[in-house]
């Protein structure tokens, strides 16, 4: 069976999606680092295209299969395609083909939803959400269906851009507002919870405007140059991670702030395996839980795509 991009996103609700996250991290799940291959393309930049393999023995085998192509945008066409398989962890047997990039987005909200749910107050009712692309689209219900979020800030590098998501927010109801680029900072120290899903190369939010019981969610950076905040807020904050193999390999959020010496590998507090095996309770745990500022960094893995996989194959049974 094929699950178009509407279809696989019917199969992956929220609060199903969030659970199953949730769990699949307490289960033993084989999920190799993913697979990179630099591919040549006559007239145009290098391609790329990753495998990410994840099975659970004898039940689930999966496998998200990505093309990169940075030639498209001159075509007019989208530069990242993605499938996922998932087959029959017995006998290999394909159980379904879903829409790779929408699998992809909902999944990575959801891990942050996920995170909110260990680490922000449980009366976070204020958000800003920092980036208007399609990943903020995704973030900001994803967050709603885990806090009482009554208010939501819209910050973009265009403007333009932010009042168009505010007024698709609205149209569903949201209440939503923007925020104008001069208007960052005070915005920032205001809100309970910030998310920010960005091509950022340097930081956007810092750690010194984060107010006291403060949640970060920073979703963009995905190469080791690449940054949302700065070395700030991995001092002040408590920071946590979705798997520290990924943060530690892939992310310039993390990985600069080792290499100039702010952090060291052990300020991670925790990651998934530690929280949904209750190792780590998350804000619970920490001292003076109420006013400890938290940070969550998402690099995505394997392990997730299949979470979401098998949710679709059970929601169409």
């Amino acid at each position: 069976m094929i699950l178009d991009q509407q279809k696989t996103a019917e199969a992956l609700p929220w609060k199903e999606l969030i659970d199953c996250l949730d769990k699949i991290f307490t289960q033993t799940v084989n999920s190799p680092v993913r697979h990179h291959h630099n591919m040549k393309v006559p007239g145009d930049p290098d391609a790329t295209l990753l495998l990410m393999p994840a099975w659970i023995e004898g039940e689930y085998s999966g496998v998200k299969i990505v093309n990169v192509f940075p030639g498209n945008n001159k075509r007019g066409l989208a530069g990242l395609t993605g499938h996922y398989l998932l087959s029959c962890g017995k006998t290999g047997r394909l159980f379904l083909q879903l829409d790779g990039n929408e699998l992809t987005s909902r999944r990575t909200a959801a891990v942050s939803a996920l995170a909110s749910r260990y680490l922000s107050r449980e009366d976070t009712n204020s958000m800003l959400m920092v980036g208007t692309g399609r990943m903020a689209r995704y973030l900001i219900p994803a967050h709603m269906s885990v806090r009482p979020i009554e208010v939501v800030h819209v910050w973009g590098r265009n403007p333009d851009s932010a009042q168009r998501l505010v007024e698709e927010l609205r149209v569903d109801g949201i209440n939503a507002h923007i925020c104008l680029p001069e208007n960052l900072q005070e915005v920032a120290q205001q809100v309970d919870l910030i998310s920010c899903a960005t091509m950022a190369t340097e930081p956007l939010i810092m750690g010194e405007w984060l107010s006291a019981g403060a949640h970060l969610d920073l979703v963009g950076s995905f190469t080791p140059k690449m940054r949302e905040t700065n070395n700030a807020a991995m001092q002040i904050g408590d920071v946590f991670v979705d798997t520290r193999a990924g943060a530690f390999s892939e992310t310039g959020d993390i990985l600069i702030p080792i290499s100039e010496g702010a952090i060291t590998e052990e300020s991670i507090v925790a990651e998934f395996f530690d929280l949904c095996s209750g190792q780590h309770r998350g804000r619970a745990d920490l001292v003076n839980s109420d006013k400890a500022i938290t940070v969550f960094k998402s690099v995505g893995a394997a392990i997730e795509d299949l979470a979401a996989a098998i949710l679709a194959k059970s929601s169409i049974n």
